[in-house]
């Protein structure tokens, strides 16, 4: 008797001893997952003795997260909220639900050491910390290699204020409150649509429809989006709003134009079989046409609203528009100012203003004083020693040294065309690198797309902006003074941006013709504040985030095969809490599979 309960008093000591610390156990379900730690254990730990001496097993990480084993009422009741949560995720076209099935995994299961909670919490404390990093070493690259000096708003204000903090909070709390959202709606979608809700559907319809409509928690969960406002109202802040704004949509645009919304659909076959396919795109409609309206709004903003323009432009348009914006001759005084690149362009909107002028020789007119108008004294040195054959004062400020505008924009096709090519095909190969497979298989197809893209991108390039800067000149010659005098420089934006024309059709153009008119709509909007056309809402680029996060999330419900990106597909699915998984590649896969079960 007292043998048997001392051996019972040693059982329950081995099974007390034996029980993991809950903080211990939460610490590091809150740290790193058990599959997580079995990778670093086999690839980093088991390498050096020390630390395979020191560090725990993992099947010893795997008790202490895991904890006691849950009882079959638990595990039941687990497996019944997986039935649900899978119910309720099966929604569109999309059928994740039948693929999940097939190797058991659900993105919204509970219990377990990895549950939702956990890893929602785990994965947001990484992005908190990798945020940091990532702002910390920008700083760094900054301050040491671009030679920029720390402000006074870098050196002054508290913990609390530091941008890179905020920053890494308010993308952390995104990521958190939209997976615990999301599996809210999805839950609770799942309870109304059970047979036990349907008194309570019955009662309020329209509040039940919202509730159980498929979409329910991809727009509910839309509302972490609000956590954007813990970033200071600064650029940074603006610009990630506008840059999902403009995916957004173009995702919006691809779910709309498959699925027959666009173009609408036509009846094939016999008639009455009811047989449809989707009418084909026009062959000349595409992403090109943003060009002529963002280039028309940039080129009228870089001239009369700079600080309205974006700097990334006007670097580059000033690096190869050396035809047209002329550096200092070697022999000029030194006591002198030449015109700069903001002096000459804030002289081009001076004519405008004065409905463009005609230009007087000085070289014609050596006794005459005040050649110029009121306000252009700044761009004499150009004109002073203008060809006396220029009759335009546009002429003589961009090309003074040629009377011919027609051989000035040939020699700035001349000028810049071989560099700029040069500089893509250096781009455009390095590009290429994570693609040599391709490049070893077929080394021919490849440099042939390789230069025919470099080519495409250097001819829309240096015709836009030898068109921008000609448009100029020629419509001094040969529109009336005061026909549209500040308005013409919109319309040589919109003749500069149909060269776009040439890039129609190429893979990787889209998103070039997306960014220009990102900016496009950014600059406009300053222009607009700067103008008082409009008011800025508080907050309202917080609140253009929150819109598309809505929009992302229900055209990846409806179909994710609209985000033509696999790696923005997986991005959506890991945000979603659904693991970092292609679910539109896989839904191809087991359409195909079940369209050659049917043949077979």
């Amino acid at each position: 008797m007292a043998a048997s309960s001392s051996s019972a008093a040693a059982s329950g000591a081995v099974t007390a001893n034996s029980t993991p610390d809950p903080i211990l156990r939460n610490a590091l379900r809150y740290t790193i997952s058990a599959r997580e730690y079995a990778l670093l254990h086999k690839y980093v730990i088991s390498k050096s003795r020390a630390l395979k001496r020191r560090a725990p097993t993992v099947e010893k990480v795997r008790h202490i997260m895991d904890g006691p084993a849950p009882s079959a009422q638990q595990q039941q009741q687990h497996q019944q909220q997986g039935r649900k949560n899978s119910t309720a995720s099966a929604s569109g076209g999309r059928r994740r639900a039948s693929i999940k099935g097939k190797d058991g995994s659900q993105p919204t299961g509970a219990g377990g050491a990895d549950d939702y909670n956990a890893k929602a919490i785990r994965h947001s404390l990484r992005v908190f910390m990798a945020t940091g990093a990532v702002m910390k070493l920008w700083g760094l690259a900054q301050t040491r290699l671009l030679g920029r000096q720390k402000t006074t708003t870098d050196k002054q204000g508290g913990l609390h204020k530091s941008p890179t903090l905020r920053l890494g909070l308010s993308l952390s709390t995104i990521l958190f409150l939209y997976r615990i959202l999301f599996r809210f709606f999805t839950r609770l979608r799942a309870q109304l649509l059970e047979p036990s809700a349907a008194p309570f559907r019955k009662r309020n319809p329209k509040t039940a429809s919202t509730l159980t409509s498929p979409y329910a928690p991809a727009v509910g969960a839309s509302l972490a989006g609000l956590a954007l406002g813990v970033y200071p109202a600064e650029q940074l802040r603006v610009t990630i709003a506008l840059f999902l704004g403009f995916k957004a949509v173009e995702w919006g645009w691809n779910c709309a134009e498959e699925n027959g919304m666009v173009w609408g659909w036509e009846n094939t076959g016999k008639p009455g079989t009811g047989s449809k396919k989707m009418r084909e795109r026009p062959w000349w409609w595409g992403s090109w046409m943003l060009q002529p309206l963002a280039f028309g709004q940039l080129l009228h903003a870089a001239v009369f609203d700079r600080d309205c323009f974006p700097k990334a432009y006007g670097d580059m348009i000033s690096r190869f528009s050396l035809t047209y914006l002329h550096p200092k001759p070697e022999d000029f005084p030194v006591g002198m100012q030449w015109p700069t690149t903001e002096v000459v362009v804030d002289g081009i909107a001076r004519m405008a203003k004065l409905s463009w002028p005609a230009f007087i020789s000085p070289t014609l007119f050596p006794g005459k004083e005040d050649t110029l108008p009121p306000g252009l004294s700044a761009i004499a040195p150009l004109t002073s020693g203008a060809h006396p054959l220029i009759t335009s004062l546009s002429c003589a400020t961009l090309h003074p040294s040629d009377p011919s505008c027609t051989r000035t924009f040939l020699t700035f096709w001349l000028r810049s065309f071989p560099p700029l090519t040069r500089i893509l095909l250096l781009v455009y190969s390095v590009l290429m690198v994570p693609k040599m497979k391709s490049f070893y298989h077929f080394p021919v197809s490849t440099i042939q797309t390789l230069v025919s893209n470099a080519l495409r991108m250097s001819t829309f390039l240096t015709g836009a902006v030898a068109t921008a800067w000609s448009s100029i000149c020629f419509f001094q010659s040969w529109f009336p003074r005061t026909f549209l005098p500040t308005q013409r420089m919109f319309l040589g934006g919109f003749l500069a941006g149909l060269w776009a024309m040439v890039e129609q059709g190429r893979q990787g153009s889209r998103q070039i013709f997306l960014y220009s008119a990102k900016a496009s709509v950014e600059s406009f909007w300053k222009v607009g504040m700067k103008r008082r056309w409009w008011r800025a809402m508080k907050g309202g680029d917080v609140w253009v985030f929150v819109a598309a996060l809505m929009l992302t999330g229900v055209v990846y419900e409806r179909d994710a095969r609209a985000v033509k990106e696999g790696s923005w597909r997986k991005g959506i699915s890991w945000v979603r809490g659904e693991g970092f998984r292609d679910w539109g590649a896989e839904v191809e896969e087991g359409e195909e599979e079940e369209d050659r079960e049917k043949e077979e």
